[in-house]
């Protein structure tokens, strides 16, 4: 196994995160099985109880695992399945080795953070990296290990000495390490700063670890005297030096790795030149190209409680985008604060309320992604309402459908106090209820978690049609409420259908309004799984009908594609199967301007 550490310095936010996606897509494009690993160092056991907007959005993996945002990044990057293993907090480490001693493990004697932690960290990482995510059996060739946090701060300190020990435990051609820093430019003169990133490899190196390559992050790419500069003072070879300049968009960055040949720096240091192959990145540059490229705009309302933090929702953004550039359009969120629907804040705040308002209604499409607690609830409902009275396309995600479902019943229905238990415990109209496996006592991995199954139960319903018409689908959950199933006749024989279920025809998973363009609800949350060149079905319907294509899009879903692979003509294969794949249709798309015709 060879490993590949992303460390960072100076400040966060750097975008370590996406440099190790980068990193791993680039060594898979190589030929090589990729893994990846997060070290979050803070003292949760893992990120199920953390504010979306103090940490990000909490990303779900199929085995239910509740980890850090980036996770997302490298499944989308990598296209691989991670589980909860692939994410190790201080908490996780802490709280194995303290049961180790109970059960007297270390019969006496005295557990300390060197050797018994550290030593902890180093199996853990072990353990990890033989897990296969690909799909294949077998551990991969390379894990991508990245520690959060920034350099210097005192809870990364057992990491760090942990990772000092395992470059000497798997042996240094075995061990690369990257360093991401920043190199500021200060605006009056334009000049490159290298001091910060000086004493960040300096700070680095007291602990231990001494950098194989500078990724330096900066407004434009490193002169090449800032770079004999860094090379000299940081003891790294000048080859060695990489920009991570300012970008249209993220899906650059793999890119400009290659094109510095960063790919070959690692390759030299895990002594895995003579094995690799040219990496190919040709639908990925032909992808982030064309994204640049797009110009007839889709306007979608994100309405939402974290709007705050954009990384709240980076999974329904990246969903969106995904979907939208399978579509050719270029995305235009606009994101609207819940609260500022309601009448409440039309009399403290007219302004905020004026133009929150004005911002749905000029939208083509409407999303209320999930969430939690009692704030911004009425605004979710309000917004529901209005893309279900004027036919504006409309997609609820968890809470989000729930919210649906509840302003279906109090204005279709006539009951006025609707309600969900979780908003109002002593409601008499109960929409949604407690599901009765949840725990009420404990809040962290107590939820309906991970990949479950989802029947449809009407074949002609446009979510079955997006999903290929297929039986049924998997996707991923986050939920302690669900849509009481006593009030499902009710809703059902006043027009909302309930399109989807799980495997016992009781809880709900998908609802739709069919005399509507496009309204449908999901339980689950289908942004965890969406690719770039995969989108999500249900984003892709959203998107579609925001555009006035969903026919096409209801259509091109039957047939389920896998990403074209380039012939050794210039051109592109893109396989496909309609009804079955025991009988796969080839279809050769010539290129032109970097778009498929």
């Amino acid at each position: 196994m060879k490993y590949v550490v992303v460390s960072g310095g100076v400040v966060s936010g750097l975008g370590k995160g996406v440099t190790a996606s980068s990193i791993g897509l680039i060594l898979k494009s190589c030929g090589f099985r990729v893994t990846a690993i997060k070290i979050d160092p803070y003292l949760n056991i893992d990120a199920g109880t953390m504010s979306p907007i103090e940490h990000g959005e909490v990303y779900v993996l199929d085995d239910g695992g509740e980890v850090d945002l980036d996770l997302g990044n490298y499944e989308r990057f990598m296209d691989i399945k991670l589980t909860r293993e692939n994410n190790i907090t201080t908490g996780k480490v802490y709280k194995h080795v303290l049961e180790k001693e109970r059960r007297g493990d270390y019969l006496g004697k005295t557990v300390q953070v060197v050797p018994h932690i550290t030593e902890a960290i180093q199996d853990w990482i072990e353990r990890a990296a033989q897990i296969p995510v690909d799909g294949q059996s077998g551990p991969a060739d390379v894990c991508v290990i990245e520690l959060g946090g920034t350099i210097g701060d005192i809870e990364s300190m057992p990491f760090i000495e942990a990772l000092g020990q395992f470059s000497y435990r798997v042996g240094s051609e075995n061990f690369c390490l990257i360093h991401v820093s920043l190199v500021p430019v200060l605006n009056v003169v334009g000049e490159q700063k290298t001091k910060p990133t000086q004493h960040s490899v300096r700070d680095l190196r007291g602990l231990g670890l001494s950098p194989h390559i500078l990724a330096c992050r900066s407004t434009q790419p490193l002169e090449d005297n800032v770079k004999a500069k860094l090379s000299q003072f940081c003891h790294v070879p000048m080859e060695n030096v990489v920009t991570l300049y300012d970008c249209p968009n993220i899906w650059h960055i793999p890119l400009l790795l290659k094109e510095q040949k960063a790919h070959e720096a690692i390759l030299r240091v895990l002594n895995l030149k003579g094995v690799a192959k040219e990496p190919a990145l040709e639908e990925w540059s032909l992808m982030a190209k064309m994204t640049d490229k797009l110009h007839v705009p889709v306007r979608i309302a994100v309405v939402g409680k974290y709007t705050e933090l954009l990384d709240s929702y980076l999974s329904i953004h990246k969903a969106l985008l995904h979907a939208s550039v399978a579509r050719r359009k270029k995305l235009v969120i606009d994101w609207i604060s819940a609260s500022d629907l309601e009448q409440g804040v039309k009399k403290e705040n007219p302004d905020a309320y004026k133009a929150a308002w004005k911002l749905l209604k000029g939208a083509d499409g409407v999303l209320v992604p999930g969430g939690f607690g009692h704030r911004g609830v009425e605004g979710k409902i309000l917004a529901a309402k209005y893309a279900r009275e004027n036919r504006v396309p409309y997609l609820g995600i968890c809470l989000g459908m729930q919210l649906a479902v509840i302003e279906f019943a109090r204005t279709v229905l006539g009951i006025p106090d609707a309600n969900s238990t979780e908003l109002d415990p002593n409601t008499k109209n109960p929409c949604v209820i407690f599901m009765p496996e949840g725990s009420k006592t404990h809040m962290g991995g107590t939820m309906r978690l991970g990949s479950r199954r989802t029947y449809f139960h009407a074949k002609d319903s446009k979510s079955a049609k997006l999903y290929g018409s297929r039986g049924f689908v998997d996707e991923r959950h986050r939920h302690r409420y669900e849509v009481n199933p006593a009030m499902v006749p009710r809703f059902e024989s006043s027009g909302l259908t309930f399109t989807g279920k799980d495997e016992t025809g009781q809880r709900m998973e998908i609802i739709e309004l069919p005399n509507h363009p496009f309204y449908i609800g999901a339980q689950f949350h289908p942004e965890y799984k969406s690719r770039p060149g995969k989108p999500s079905p249900l984003f892709l319907g959203l998107i579609g009908a925001a555009s006035g294509e969903l026919d096409n899009v209801l259509q091109q879903s039957c047939q389920e594609t896998v990403v074209p692979r380039p012939l050794s003509n210039g051109k592109f294969e893109r396989v496909y199967w309609k009804g079955s794949p025991k009988k796969p249709v080839s279809v050769v798309y010539s290129l032109c301007d970097g778009v498929y015709s």
